[in-house]
């Protein structure tokens, strides 16, 4: 993998020696990728210190997309890129909007055309009309480490099949963050 300022490491690195919540997403340009991307900003690294849990995006674009997608999303977690999509194709993610059940991301906001007006509307606007990554690749989620020991798995169907941000934060020990636009009453 690659971080934002094109170095290159292990991918294995990423989670020798801690466990990690590792998310797969599709295009950075990708409306549904971006919202997941948002809600994943709002998990407090206090609580992933607290779990000894690393929280890291791969996308499948140029590195240099890194950074304006970290600005664009709040995202200050850890994200790297995997351009060749190795890493995609070793984990068995799909290409293409396989299975057309209805599935609904809790995480995704906008409708599907506004959504989709957006997303091809910032590639427009970029350098050479460029797609980070290609399309047609779908993402996943993995909590894996330390070591090669793998927690869970979950490769994405199409753009609205993410796994509940809190279940995977669960699922690795870690806090829930509340989604929710309802105040919450902590204490009586």
């Amino acid at each position: 993998v690659l971080d934002a300022d094109g170095r290159s490491l292990p991918f294995q690195a990423l989670f020798g020696e801690q466990k990690a919540i590792v998310v797969f997403v599709r295009s950075f340009l990708c409306y549904t990728c971006k919202e997941y991307v948002e809600d994943l900003a709002k998990v407090p690294k206090a609580f992933l210190e607290e779990a000894n849990v690393r929280l890291i995006v791969i996308g499948q674009s140029s590195y240099n997309h890194i950074k304006p997608f970290c600005s664009l999303t709040g995202y200050t977690h850890e994200m790297y890129v995997d351009p060749q999509r190795e890493i995609y194709k070793r984990l068995g993610m799909k290409r293409g909007e396989g299975n057309s059940v209805s599935v609904r991301s809790p995480h995704v906001k906008s409708n599907p055309l506004l959504g989709s007006i957006r997303s091809i509307w910032r590639a427009m606007t970029g350098p050479a009309f460029d797609f980070q990554g290609d399309p047609a690749q779908q993402g996943g989620a993995l909590i894996i480490g330390p070591g090669n020991e793998v927690h869970f798995l979950h490769l994405d169907k199409n753009r609205l099949d993410h796994v509940p941000i809190n279940t995977v934060l669960q699922l690795a020990g870690v806090k829930t963050v509340n989604y929710s636009n309802q105040p919450q009453i902590i204490d009586i």
